[in-house]
């Protein structure tokens, strides 16, 4: 399809001259003799590129840029201005233009901008709408990715959200197992049904009977009422069993009860209570491990273990970083009010280096604390936190490999650079908790805050809880 150019300039001789020569090149041209004419004729007709001159009658070439910009963003356009006036030529491209070119006319140069213009077009419409196409093919009811392991977890959800078969998803935590599963909920018929969560990890194992079938009016001391279980909450739609695996083993018994005869009794009732729920459980543990050490009952592994959907760790879809980070971005750029709409390249592929043992959850966790902190508009490598800045210094020091030569050694700059690396894993494993870290290496906060301003690991603040992302 050939590009579309509006000559605007108020000489027909130039007019004249511009449409001679770019129709000779094999464009599509259409001329006009003032900035008026030329707003009236783009509200019927669509251009790629306005080559105005700048000085013309009742709307100039800057008041026509103007408004261009304003309602064509697209538009690509040149200046034509008188030599020596390369001072509203450069004003010119603060506002939008791509480039100005000065009478009278070098050939070559002309062709040559029209060209660069035209092409920068283009490639500007095809990146906007290859990620409009990206945005629909790297999503999946909030499931984000675009690696080949992410296009096998979108095929599986499809497929199993349509069947009440009972699904168990694996894989590292903070891989998103429980954002597959409420996609495989809100994917399927149960969509309009209850979603109910159970952290089987997060109750005390003398409440989780009660939490799960719920219990009578005085059944045990504090029981004031009759209370409906997790189960009933869930009846009709879907019982997700986070950190199944962490389930004691006497709850695992009335468990397998109610997935295989589908009823359940309160603690405390004499009565049975029928349930049609569907189960989705997760879990970062090996059960098949567990039930071969006895920690988890086998009966109840395969009831579980109908369907296995293994959710990647990060590192083993590095292309998902990009796309990741640029969502985390847009999200807390705009809960915190923040100007921040790009990441640098540089910071980008320091991002994609790092291995993030958190996973996907990590990550969001170094983007929302780098945009909290970013000071400009664009995330640079300096603003990414220490531990993903400089993930090639996180080998541990091997003192088998040491050596004292005749020269010795500086022994505290080695048990310096040990500590460093200790921190860096306490802080990682802690989920960037500064506390929780310190409990890890058995120090006082005060310590652990001395350490990491000592190494330059951030800032710790009295009150620093840190946050973990979902």
């Amino acid at each position: 399809m050939k590009s579309r150019i509006l000559v605007v300039d108020d000489e027909e001789s130039i007019r004249e001259f511009l449409d001679i020569m770019l129709r000779k090149e094999g464009y599509e041209v259409t001329t006009a003799e003032d900035g008026q004419k030329a707003i009236e004729l783009l509200k019927k007709k669509t251009v790629d590129m306005i080559i105005s001159d700048l000085q013309m009658p009742n709307v100039t070439g800057m008041e026509l840029l103007k408004h261009v910009k304003t309602n064509y963003p697209d538009v690509m356009f040149l200046m034509i201005t008188a030599f020596g006036s390369t001072e509203n030529a450069v004003e010119a491209m603060k506002i939008g233009a791509y480039d100005y070119i000065t009478k009278p006319f070098k050939l070559d140069e002309v062709r040559l901008n029209i060209y660069n213009a035209l092409k920068s077009r283009n490639l500007e419409v095809e990146n906007r709408v290859l990620k409009k196409e990206l945005v629909k093919e790297s999503s999946f009811q909030n499931i984000i990715g675009n690696s080949e392991p992410m296009h096998r977890i979108f095929d599986l959800v499809r497929r199993v959200s349509q069947a009440p078969t009972n699904v168990l998803i694996t894989g590292e935590s903070g891989t998103g197992k429980e954002v597959v599963a409420k996609a495989i909920h809100y994917n399927g018929p149960l969509k309009d049904k209850p979603f109910v969560t159970v952290n089987c990890g997060a109750i005390p194992e003398n409440l989780m009977e009660s939490e799960m079938f719920g219990h009578k009016k005085g059944s045990f001391t504090g029981a004031i009422i009759d209370k409906s279980g997790l189960f009933e909450v869930a009846d009709g739609g879907t019982l997700f069993l986070d950190e199944v695996g962490e389930l004691p083993l006497s709850i695992q018994v009335k468990l397998l009860r109610a997935i295989q005869e589908r009823i359940i009794r309160r603690v405390g009732a004499t009565e049975d209570i029928k349930v049609e729920v569907r189960i989705i459980a997760a879990t970062n543990r090996d059960l098949e491990k567990m039930v071969s050490e006895g920690g988890f009952r086998q009966d109840l592994y395969y009831r579980l273990n109908v369907i296995n959907i293994l959710t990647p760790p990060l590192r083993d879809r590095r292309d998902d970083i990009p796309i990741l980070a640029t969502h985390f971005l847009k999200k807390y750029a705009d809960r915190l009010n923040k100007p921040i709409n790009t990441i640098s390249i540089e910071a980008m592929e320091m991002l994609k280096k790092y291995d993030y043992p958190g996973n996907v959850r990590e990550l969001e966790n170094v983007i929302e604390r780098t945009v909290a902190l970013e000071a400009g508009n664009t995330i640079l490598l300096e603003s990414l936190p220490p531990i993903v800045n400089t993930p090639n210094g996180r080998k541990m020091v091997n003192t088998a490999e040491i050596e004292i030569g005749p020269e010795g050694i500086d022994i505290d700059k080695i048990i310096g650079q040990i500590e460093k690396e200790l921190l860096i894993k306490a802080i990682h494993a802690a989920n960037g908790v500064k506390k929780r870290a310190a409990k890890l290496l058995h120090i006082t906060f005060r310590s652990m805050r001395y350490r990491v301003e000592k190494y330059g690991l951030g800032v710790v603040d009295d009150e620093d809880e840190g946050e973990e992302s979902a």
